[in-house]
């Protein structure tokens, strides 16, 4: 049997991370690992694909850029425009590979498998829970199952697609979730099963392109919370030259009168403002009052997920209204 051409770039994180003990999982260096000594500390991959890597950046996801983001999409879609590459594995750390991946799932032009995956442990631990990460990526990115689908995340055995997936525990390896949908399907000794595919518009379907982008628009997250009683945050990030502001919400996406009131009044200067929840699950949609005004719901869609497709939709538009449709069909 022929085995399939991947690709791993890597990034960084934790699956790259270390410290002078193997018992420890906490305190380590991200980032300090390089791709050789990844794919060369699971052999088991070469039986999968014929396995080529690339370094991008060897970084904590916590400092991850737009930068890195528009180097992967555009280095993505030259690989997958390749007879040569059947399909790519990224490597990232975990604080933000949700981010990551919905930014790739929005702006990737192909149907081959795209997938993320990291670990929880740093590679010194005993534990270490990269070397299967990584192995099982490989067999996603390898399955034919896998083509169509979008950007995957491949975490503990399972697979979450990046319009749903979310790191739910700070240290657990069973941290990635779809909390709004459930988990894609998952991988039993690289064998690979489905149980759903995502149903928003993604990858070849998506309207958005970043292959000639050198910048992405500047959105931002304004957090809401009891006895908000300043409107300085909002003011001093529209002065930053935000474009857009996210509101991390209490309950369904409300905001605090104060942060409400100066947002209004921001929003007349061309302020487009996003309200998502910080509660973690369930739909946010602005009241009819507050879509009159330019208030757009971020649906089911987290603050950091709803700011990538906020930064997106504003490469198309700069009309709330235009970029309301955009959050519905995304």
């Amino acid at each position: 049997m022929i085995k399939p051409n991947i690709m791993i770039l890597a990034t960084g994180g934790t699956i790259a991370g270390s410290i002078d003990s193997n018992i420890k999982t906490t305190g380590y260096t991200a980032g300090v690992v390089g791709i050789d000594v990844l794919i060369n500390a699971v052999p088991e991959i070469k039986n999968l694909a014929n396995i080529k890597g690339e370094q991008i950046a060897n970084i904590d996801s916590a400092d991850m850029s737009d930068e890195i983001w528009l180097t992967l999409t555009q280095k993505i879609n030259t690989l997958l425009s390749s007879k040569e590459v059947d399909g790519i594995v990224i490597t990232h750390g975990t604080d933000t590979m949700e981010e990551t991946a919905f930014f790739l799932h929005l702006t990737i032009k192909s149907d081959k498998p795209v997938v993320l995956t990291g670990a929880m442990r740093p590679s010194t631990a005993m534990s270490a829970d990269g070397p299967k990460n990584l192995y099982n990526a490989v067999a996603l990115a390898s399955s034919p199952l896998a083509k169509g689908k979008g950007v995957m995340v491949a975490m503990n055995d399972k697979i979450q697609s990046a319009r749903f997936v979310s790191k739910t525990h700070a240290l657990n390896v069973e941290t990635f979730k779809s909390l709004n949908a459930g988990d894609m399907g998952y991988i039993l000794d690289g064998i690979i099963y489905f149980n759903y595919i995502p149903n928003y518009p993604h990858t070849q379907k998506s309207i958005f392109d970043a292959n000639n982008l050198k910048s992405l628009p500047k959105v931002d997250i304004l957090y809401s919370y009891a006895n908000d009683g300043s409107d300085i945050a909002a003011q001093a990030l529209f002065n930053g030259n935000t474009k857009g502001i996210v509101v991390a919400g209490t309950g369904a996406g409300s905001i605090h009168k104060n942060q409400k009131d100066t947002l209004k009044q921001l929003m007349k200067k061309g302020l487009i403002v996003v309200q998502s929840s910080r509660v973690g699950t369930g739909i946010v949609l602005a009241s009819e009052a507050d879509s009159k005004l330019g208030f757009i719901g971020a649906k089911d869609l987290n603050p950091q997920k709803a700011r990538v497709l906020l930064m997106l939709a504003l490469t198309k538009s700069n009309n709330p209204t235009e970029i309301a449709k955009i959050f519905q069909q995304y």
